[in-house]
C-alpha cells in the first residue's frame, strides 16, 4: 500500500470519543474525596512517567522495523498513544477545576451531604447503604454514587428517620434514611 494512502498523524479525529466520566452539570463543581483525588493524581503520574515512556518506546522500535502501514506493533502504539493523551488531558482538565471535599471535616453528622455513607430502605422494604462521592470516583467502589445521581439528590439535607421522595422511570418512590455516618477514609 503506498504511504500516501496511510494516515500517520496523532489526530485521527477521535477527539470526539467520550471520556471515562460522566459529564457534570453545567455550573456545578467537581466535589471529590480525599482518596478520590489522591487516586485521580495517582493514575496521572502513572500516564506520564510509567505507562506513556513505554508505548513511546514500543512506537519506536516499531517505526523502525519499515513500512507502518501493516506494522501492528506501530499501529496500535499510535493508537494507544492516541488513547493515553486523551486520558491525561481529561485527568488534568478534571483535577484543575477539582474541589476536595474533606468528609472528616464535617461537623453536622446528623444530616446527609457529601461523603456521607448512607444506609435507606425504599418503598419495597429492601436495605440498600451507599456512600456520596464525586462524579470521578461514583463505582469506584460497591455503593459508591455520585452527588449528582437522583438517588444522592433525594438523600442530601435529610436526617435520620426521614423519608425523601425520588422520582423514577416507574413513577415514584419513597426512601427512608435508616442511618448517616461520615468514615474517616
Amino acid at each position: 500500500m503506498s504511504k500516501a494512502f496511510t494516515r500517520e498523524t496523532d489526530d485521527d479525529g477521535d477527539d470526539e470519543l467520550p471520556d471515562a466520566a460522566g459529564a457534570l452539570p453545567e455550573g456545578a463543581r467537581n466535589y471529590i474525596t480525599p482518596a478520590g483525588h489522591d487516586r485521580l493524581r495517582e493514575e496521572l503520574r502513572q500516564l506520564r512517567s510509567v505507562e506513556r515512556p513505554k508505548v513511546v518506546e514500543t512506537v519506536s522500535w516499531a517505526a523502525g522495523n519499515g513500512d507502518r502501514s501493516e506494522n501492528g506493533d506501530y499501529i496500535y502504539g499510535k493508537m494507544r498513544l492516541r488513547e493515553i493523551a486523551r486520558r491525561i488531558r481529561f485527568l488534568s482538565k478534571r483535577l484543575e477545576i477539582a474541589e476536595v471535599v474533606d468528609q472528616r471535616r464535617q461537623t453536622n453528622r446528623e444530616q446527609v451531604f457529601f461523603g456521607a455513607t448512607v444506609t435507606y430502605a425504599d418503598g419495597r422494604g429492601r436495605t440498600r447503604t451507599v456512600r456520596i462521592v464525586g462524579v470521578d470516583e461514583a463505582g469506584h467502589a460497591p455503593g459508591d454514587i455520585s452527588w449528582v445521581s437522583p438517588v444522592a439528590r433525594a438523600l442530601l439535607k435529610a436526617h435520620e428517620g426521614d423519608i425523601v421522595s425520588l422520582r423514577t422511570p416507574a413513577g415514584a418512590d419513597e426512601l427512608e434514611v435508616i442511618e448517616i455516618a461520615y468514615h474517616d477514609t
